[in-house]
């Protein structure tokens, strides 16, 4: 099947073509999410384009569906990084790395300053992220949500990820991504 693309326009004021948002509406948290995200890239000179696709959260078969190299997704990952026991809290950071690949743990928490790094449960990084699980976006809209993004995921023209929404997805410059999204940039990938 061949995903349906859509790009931006100038009439429509940056907003994409050939979506229609009547389809299948996605639960609030991600729509909110989803026009945050359309909103911060029809406020920018973002050089992107809408996919829609079936719904999908696997990284692999959404590469699949929206037609490119694997190593393009921009896989995403909301990870605990415990503090020490007299701190006694912790801090959350996304971690962004190429689908192809997996989030080193060890990197990450080098990254952090913490030697105790985990996958946030579920719930809480869908609340973080204000994304289900399998629709998680490589940009923070939450203060207490930390964007590292792996090098390598940033060598490619373009990257590509679902947009909030399992049907939808972004294909987006990775230099207008890198200017919106102010990513710290590491090796966080194995």
């Amino acid at each position: 099947m061949t995903p349906a693309l859509s790009t931006t326009s100038p009439a429509t004021g940056g907003r994409p073509t050939g979506i229609t948002d009547s389809s299948t509406p996605a639960p609030s948290a991600e729509l909110s999410t989803y026009s945050r995200l359309l909103g911060l890239l029809a406020t920018n000179p973002a050089a992107y384009r809408t996919i829609c696709h079936e719904p999908e959260g696997n990284t692999a078969l959404a590469s699949e569906l929206r037609g490119h190299p694997l190593a393009q997704a921009a896989k995403s990952i909301v990870l605990r990084a415990k503090r020490p026991k007299q701190d006694g809290g912790g801090r959350y950071a996304l971690a962004v790395v190429p689908g192809d690949r997996r989030v080193d743990l060890d990197a990450v928490g080098h990254a952090l300053g913490s030697d105790r790094v985990g996958f946030a449960d579920r719930t809480t990084a869908e609340r973080l992220s204000g994304c289900t699980s399998g629709s998680i976006i490589p940009f923070s809209f939450h203060p207490d949500l930390e964007l590292l993004v792996d090098h390598d995921l940033l060598t490619h023209d373009h990257l590509y990820f679902n947009a909030a929404r399992l049907d939808r997805s972004i294909a987006l410059c990775t230099t207008t991504y890198r200017t919106l999204a102010h990513p710290q940039i590491r090796t966080i990938a194995a």
